[in-house]
This record gives C-alpha cells, structure tokens and sequence, in this order.
C-alpha cells in the first residue's frame, strides 16, 4: 500500500463537476488499498481565489468552499482525509491541518490535477511526482509560448499525464512544450453512476458558456478556449429534430444569447442550480436521456483526442453522448452509445440512430464507460507507469 497526496481543485471551486472529477481518484485509489489524501491550498498562477456560488463572485475567502468540501468529503467517506492550506494567511484546515508536512514528507506518490497548487516540491525529491494535464492544448500552447511560471511547476514533477490523448503521438501537429506526455483520462466510480431511473426526455449538458482572455494564438492562428463559438454553429439543431435540447449553462453571460437560444428552440436553465450540489449535479445527469454537447474550438481544430470528464459520467449513467469530435475516434469506440460529430448531418444521423434503439446505445454507453473510464483500471495504468 503507497501513501498517495492528491492534489487538487475543490474548496476554491466547489461546484458538482469539481467535486465529482476528486472523488473519482480518491475513491479510485483507495480501492486499489491505497491510503490517499486530499490536497488543496490556495495555489499558483492566479488560483487564490475562491467562487462562492450563492453570491456568484471570486474572493480571496474560503468559507464557503471548506463547508462544502467538509459535507461532500463526509458523504464519500473521505472526512479524514484531506487539509486545505490558506497560505496567504497561514491557515490549515480539515483533518490533517497540524501535519501538513508530515503528511507530504512520507507520501510514496504525489499527484498534482493541474498547474492549481504550490506544494513545496522539495519535499518530494527521490520520489516520484506525477502532473496531469486536464486542460490540453491550452496548456502546451502556453508552454509553446514560453511560459516560464508554468514549466516551473511542470519541471518539479517526474512524470506528465494528459487528456488529450494524441498530443505526442506519431504524426500530430499537436504543440508538446517540450514534454513528454502520457496519455491518461478521466477515472469513473461506476456505481456512483447507476441509475435504474427511467430516461429522462432531454439531450443536456452542463458547463461555462463563455470565458474572457484565454484565446491563444499559436503559428499565425487564433485558438478559441471558450466554446460559445461552437455552439453558435449549430444553434438550429433543436429545429431539426424532434427531442428536446437543454443547457445548463451561464448563458446569460453574454447579452442576448439566452433570447438567441430561445428562439432557436433551446431550453436554457442555471447551471448553479443544478452545480451547487454534487448529488443534484449527478441526478440531472442521471435524469437526462443522453449528452449533447460542444468542444473547445482549441481542441477541435488542433484534434487533442480530448474527452470530457463530464460526458464520462453520461456514459457511466447509460446516457449516450453526441459531442464534437476532437479526434477521440482514435482511442474510443464511436458509433454505438458514443458519437462524435463534425457537421449537422452527422448530429441528425446519431441522433436518429440512437432513437432507433434507445435501450441498445444505453447499454453500450455503460460498456464504454467500464472498459475505457473505469477507476481501477485508469489508475491502476498511473501507478504502473509510476513504478510503485
């Protein structure tokens, strides 16, 4: 059994898909028999704020986040297992606050999610560290860019994971930074997933509409993090079928847009209401007939492989997922239960297809999610790429 530090993104951003995306690894490493603990203190590159959903803000105050992740931490049997370090204020809470370094000192494995964290690395020297990248094609575009505050945390770490799983291979024009990049994704609890609900009516999905000043260009080229210009490309397809199409989404961030939605037969509704808690978070997925949703134009146009940890979920649920198609065809089954698109004909055509035998795509949805998503097996790759 290793002792494993996880470090991770929740009381600055405690929201369902966050906290969904920890308790995956945690729950997934214990069930392997290790002994692992939650990490989070208030970070590197600009991640010291934190988001209080009822007030809708960013503020350098964390107490909403450590009642939410202590309730949530307590719901998953993980409420004495984890620490959130202030280190502005050089405050420590949760059940490992008095032996922080302790705890870091005689870890067998650190595991950073994200450049979000500022662990003192050198604790760590003589063992191994790995980073993984959930974020790609951003992230290397940075690299590419000469971020040097970014590579400084990479270059503390001995191995570098990513979900965009065709970044390095053979033949990608896909930028590296200069690292090697292994390909890893999104680990699924699966029980957390099942659901003997009937399907709900709906294609959903949940997420941010737009984001402010993180376009990159890279080679003469504007990559596009945000992904409401996806979405405009195919605001008919409510019009073009007979379901019934619902966002979750901030779309009001935008003047108009929810008005633009509406006319074009989507139903738009506030992602905080079904965010705010993790067990509602899941339901509405669970609920849902299956997952429409839209990549980052970045990832798409650079072909990452990247697939979302969220329509993981849907998959584990037995929902089936239609989403953009960033070339994940190369690692994942497509065509029964998950489909990729590029164009209008071919969202009509999976979405006729999985209407014409609903129970059949649900299944293999699941099927899916067990061989490529599920926690024992992803992780169980982490730690024999570690060595451990």
């Amino acid at each position: 059994m290793a002792r494993i530090i996880f470090a991770g993104y929740l009381v600055r951003y405690p929201l369902g898909g966050y906290a969904w995306q920890m308790a995956h690894y945690l729950l997934g490493f214990r069930s392997l028999g290790h002994d692992v603990w939650f990490y989070e203190d208030t970070g590197e590159l600009n991640c010291d704020f934190a988001y209080n959903p009822l007030t809708n803000e960013f503020a350098p105050a964390y107490e909403y986040g450590i009642t939410a992740t202590t309730n949530f931490f307590h719901k998953i049997g993980f409420e004495d297992r984890w620490v959130f370090f202030d280190i502005a204020r050089g405050l420590k809470y949760g059940p490992g606050a008095h032996r922080v370094e302790t705890l870091l000192r005689e870890a067998d494995l650190l595991v950073s999610f994200g450049p979000v964290n500022r662990i003192p690395i050198e604790l760590f020297r003589e063992r191994p560290s790995i980073f993984i990248d959930s974020d790609p094609v951003y992230l290397q575009l940075k690299l590419a860019k000469g971020d040097k505050s970014l590579a400084a945390i990479l270059d503390a770490h001995t191995l570098h994971f990513t979900f965009g799983e065709n970044i390095g291979k053979a033949g990608a024009s896909l930028p590296t930074g200069g690292y090697t990049w292994h390909p890893t994704r999104q680990p699924i609890t699966m029980g957390i997933w099942e659901s003997a609900e009937s399907p709900g009516h709906a294609y959903t999905t949940v997420g941010t509409w737009d984001s402010k000043g993180r376009d990159l260009e890279y080679q003469g080229e504007t990559f596009k993090w945000c992904k409401r210009s996806e979405w405009c490309r195919f605001l008919d397809v409510p019009g073009r079928t007979a379901k019934t199409f619902e966002l979750a989404m901030d779309v009001d961030s935008v003047p108009g847009d929810v008005e633009l939605l509406t006319a074009n037969g989507w139903h738009v509704i506030d992602p905080i209401q079904i965010s705010i808690d993790p067990w509602r978070y899941r339901d509405y997925l669970r609920g849902s007939r299956a997952e429409f949703t839209i990549a980052k134009d970045m990832n798409v146009r650079l072909r990452s492989g990247w697939f979302s940890d969220r329509s993981a979920c849907y998959l584990a649920a037995g929902k089936p997922v239609v989403t953009q198609d960033t070339a994940f065809g190369n690692i994942l089954p497509i065509g029964r239960g998950l489909f990729a698109f590029q164009s209008m004909a071919d969202i009509l055509m999976a979405i006729d297809t999985i209407e014409s035998d609903y129970e059949q795509h649900s299944r293999a949805a699941r099927e899916i999610a067990e061989e490529y998503f599920a926690a024992e097996n992803v992780l169980r790759g982490l730690i024999e790429r570690v060595g451990l």
